[in-house]
């Protein structure tokens, strides 16, 4: 009997605005807890990772961008790889929301090593998030 092997954790300091719609952004839309907080930063369970939002208008939402598969992909993002179900669920949420795509929902890669579905939008603060999903895990790390 194998073990299988615990992925860590990551932790992500990034930069807001300010925290009223990042807590209903990250909350609401996104479905993730709240941990602690100030009145200049905010603790999220991000899909069981730690990300906190700290209030840093002059930082937030910058990115320059580059082309990915015909698209203009903002250098500067964070997000994660869910499973195939769970990604669509998701896409359904914030369709719901009428969230704005930077990049609507759609499979990236397709037929090709590293097949993914992939989308990406911005929170309150203009920073870019990349959701991701790969029906055959194997693929994530593809050349």
């Amino acid at each position: 009997m194998s073990k299988e092997k615990k992925i860590p954790r990551f932790h992500l300091a990034f930069p807001v605005k300010e925290l009223k719609d990042t807590l209903i952004f990250y909350r609401d839309v996104l479905g993730c807890e709240t941990g602690r907080s100030s009145d200049k930063w905010i603790d999220f369970n991000f899909f069981g990772h730690q990300v906190v939002a700290h209030v840093s208008p002059d930082d937030a939402g910058k990115s320059a961008k580059n082309e990915v598969d015909g698209h203009e992909v903002p250098a500067k993002h964070f997000g994660v790889i869910l499973e195939w179900d769970e990604w669509h669920k998701l896409v359904e949420r914030l369709i719901e929301h009428n969230t704005e795509f930077v990049i609507a929902p759609y499979i990236r890669f397709e037929g090709e090593p590293g097949e993914q579905a992939t989308m990406f939008f911005l929170d309150p603060s203009g920073n870019a998030l990349e959701f991701k999903a790969f029906r055959d895990e194997s693929q994530i790390f593809a050349v």
